[in-house]
């Protein structure tokens, strides 16, 4: 099967598209209440065999550590205050990070309640279609239930646990889940058969086959997530911090070297003495851990973990499950998206958009026969043709039940048809039957009542088809005439509002979408190009889908796709981001990388964008950290040195007040622009789309210039304050 380039369509009009957002939490601005929760979480982070993971932060628990030491033996005002803002500075990282896991605690805890307080009716013995007295059944607690366990929900009752209905039919409510209020059919056999944990049966009654491992349900997975329990470094952050821990290695070996440069200087002691600046080997090591501090990239090291808790919580805020952080991260390197057509392109069901009429006939009188012909189809194609009736015509939707002289008949796979025989006594002259249905059919139809379709109807089927429309024939049959046909309904798959513009995002997002679909290549290309998609793939089967993305990954792409039926499972497990619906199967959940629970295809756009949002905050902030470093460079630097080489004093810009109160101020920044940065780690730098180069641009603009721009301003703001400590200035 190929892919075929295709050419834009029609503009559409624009509608911007909103995320599902019920049930969730904060955004990401800092809320004071949640500061003080995570505060004891916070500070139980403090213990080196927790801190361990972040190498930066544990270098500065270690330099806040000696310095306490220094200031206890050779107390003084410069020494405590240096000491307390460097453990706040360690402090303000763990608090970050508590905060971004913080957010999700109360929806685990929730969680967690719901599982342990199911009880569960598990059948000893059941086969499917076997007779109530050949098993047996027991209550049990839901976390004792094993994988193969087949359980009884009945009306009212909870599922204690992920699975697939092997008998019956129900309605369920998934909001505990999803968030969602309306319930949704779950049954038997399909690809609606998968249930979850959690949720609670409102009608009927199913039989489940547990599918789930022990520790390893749908709600396991969840409460890990939202809690960050589980949550493993992703490769870009393991090289980020791996180059983190070399910048630190290397800055600590150079501010090692100090102290001997400085002994070895003879004039070192005299020279802080006249400058009233260091006065001791005790205060020296002070200032030398200070200058390290300030020289390592300690806000992103410190803001590093948040981010990435937060990325997986925004996907949770969309009601997206990622089972690994790897995913979120690989959404944002995304280069392809492959799209399946129904419901995620189109709503889903063709929609009549038209009524053609034959010569010697009105549109309103083929709209009227058609509306009278579907009032007993129940198909959503059934469903259009009464409501375009109605909204063009201004024919109102009459009921069978207020139709004493008609005998409706329904649709059905079988005939194709539906229609209405409408009895003597409300029609002159006899009985009038309408059909309306597959053209093939109704023709047929037409023939066997003594009529001829008209060669005007033959062209308009084969436009309708030629444009990749579905037609649909009407006619009727008087008694005593030949059957002849009305004209044609145009039924079309209907583009989502907004598409095309999303497709434009992409494209300048650099990334390419396909659309796959099982139908004929010429309404194949219609479709994609009226949405304006890049390419298509027709007539296509589980191993076209599963060839494709690895002809994709060949050429050094990762690729993006949504599955919700066991056909889809393989290429799922295949996509570098495989997002499975819900509703899907348990294969397809399984196979797949995120699971959507509120099961609507199109939020594989918003998933990328998450994934672009984490690696482009990711990537601002690191340039912010290291862009600020500067600034302390020339606060610092010629505080410590401008007494032994006068010259280096043209070095202190901002004209720092002193010695002390240059190393302080700088100190004392470090700290506070990681608390003042932690709203934006967890909100996100906002994502614009648009080129590679283009962002890299705005990135180094903004946050590498402004990471300049404000550690000086900062800087010379507390300097001015510290001013009035006395034994500081």
């Amino acid at each position: 099967m190929s892919v075929t380039p295709v050419t834009s369509g029609t503009e559409e009009q624009p509608t911007a598209g909103t995320p599902a957002t019920h049930g969730n939490r904060g955004g990401g601005l800092l809320d004071p209440e949640q500061l003080i929760r995570s505060l004891p979480d916070a500070l139980r982070k403090l213990d080196p065999r927790t801190l361990w993971r972040n190498p930066v932060m544990l270098i500065v628990e270690i330099g806040a550590a000696f310095t306490t030491v220094l200031a206890v033996t050779e107390p003084s005002v410069f020494a405590w205050a240096i000491t307390v803002w460097l453990w706040l500075t360690v402090l303000f990282a763990n608090l970050a990070e508590a905060v971004a896991e913080g957010r999700g605690k109360a929806q685990a805890a929730a969680l967690r309640q719901a599982k342990r307080d199911t009880i569960a009716t598990r059948l000893i013995g059941w086969t499917p279609g076997a007779a109530a007295n050949t098993y047996r059944d027991e209550a049990v607690p839901a976390p004792a239930l094993k994988q193969g366990d087949v359980v009884l929900v009945e009306a009212g009752g909870i599922i204690p646990g992920d699975g697939d209905v092997v008998e019956g039919i129900a309605s369920v409510d998934e909001s505990a889940i999803t968030g969602e209020s309306a319930p949704v059919i779950r049954e038997s056999g399909g690809d609606r058969s998968a249930v979850t944990g959690g949720t609670k049966v409102l009608s009927d009654r199913i039989v489940v086959k547990i599918t789930q491992k022990p520790g390893e349900s749908f709600i396991d997975r969840m409460i890990a997530l939202v809690e960050g329990a589980n949550r493993q470094k992703t490769p870009n952050e393991i090289a980020l911090n791996i180059l983190l821990a070399a910048l630190t290695i290397i800055f600590l070996l150079a501010v090692v070297t100090l102290q001997p440069l400085a002994i070895f200087s003879k004039g070192y002691q005299a020279a802080a003495l006249d400058s009233g600046a260091i006065t001791d080997a005790g205060v020296t090591g002070v200032v030398l851990v200070s200058l390290l501090v300030c020289l390592i990239p300690t806000t992103i090291g410190a803001l590093l973990s948040a981010i990435g808790i937060a990325g997986m919580d925004r996907l949770v805020q969309r009601n997206v499950l990622a089972m690994s952080g790897r995913a979120v991260e690989a959404a944002g390197d995304v280069n392809t998206l492959l799209l399946d057509k129904t419901g995620t392109i189109t709503l889903g069901n063709r929609q009549a958009t038209e009524f053609l009429p034959v010569e010697g006939v009105t549109a309103e009188q083929v709209a009227d026969a058609a509306q009278l012909s579907s009032l007993a189809d129940e198909t959503p194609e059934g469903r259009s043709v009464v409501v375009l009736a109605k909204n063009d015509f201004g024919l109102r939707e009459r009921e069978p039940g207020v139709m004493p002289h008609a005998t409706f008949v329904p649709f059905t796979a079988q005939t194709r048809m539906s229609g209405v025989d409408l009895g003597a006594e409300s029609v002159a002259g006899g009985v009038r039957r309408i059909r309306k249905g597959a053209a093939a059919a109704v023709m047929k139809w037409v023939r066997e009542n003594g009529g001829h379709p008209t060669e005007q109807v033959g062209q308009l089927v084969d436009e309708i088809s030629g444009i990749g429309g579905t037609p649909l024939v009407v006619a009727e049959h008087l008694d005593g005439e030949p059957a002849r046909t009305l004209g044609v309904i145009h039924l079309k798959d209907v583009v989502k509002t907004g598409m095309r513009e999303r497709f434009d995002e992409m494209r300048r997002m650099g990334i390419r979408t396909v659309m796959i679909t099982g139908d004929n290549p010429r309404t194949a290309k219609a479709i994609a190009d009226e949405a304006g998609v890049d390419d298509f793939l027709a007539e296509a089967t589980p191993e076209d889908k599963l060839a494709l993305i690895r002809k994709e990954q060949e050429g050094g792409r990762l690729v993006a796709m949504t599955g919700d039926g066991t056909n889809d499972a393989p290429a799922l497990a295949q996509a570098d981001v495989g997002v499975a619906m819900n509703t899907g199967t348990s294969a397809a959940k399984e196979a797949g990388n995120m699971v959507d629970l509120d099961s609507d295809p199109t939020k594989l756009i918003e998933i990328v964008e998450i994934g672009k949002q984490l690696l482009i905050t990711r990537g601002a902030l690191t340039t912010f950290s290291i862009a600020n470093d500067i600034a302390k460079y020339f606060a610092i630097i010629p505080a410590m040195f401008a007494g032994l080489y006068p010259s280096l004093d043209a070095l202190n810009v901002m004209r720092l007040a002193s010695p002390e109160s240059a190393i302080l101020s700088a100190v004392i920044f470090n700290a506070l622009v990681i608390i003042a940065l932690i709203p934006l780690a967890l909100r996100g730098v906002r994502y614009r789309p648009a080129a590679a180069s283009k962002l890299l641009s705005r990135n180094l603009l903004v946050y590498g210039l402004g990471g300049i721009i404000v550690p000086f301003v900062g800087i010379k703001l507390i300097d001015l304050l510290i001013q009035f400590i006395p034994g500081i200035s």
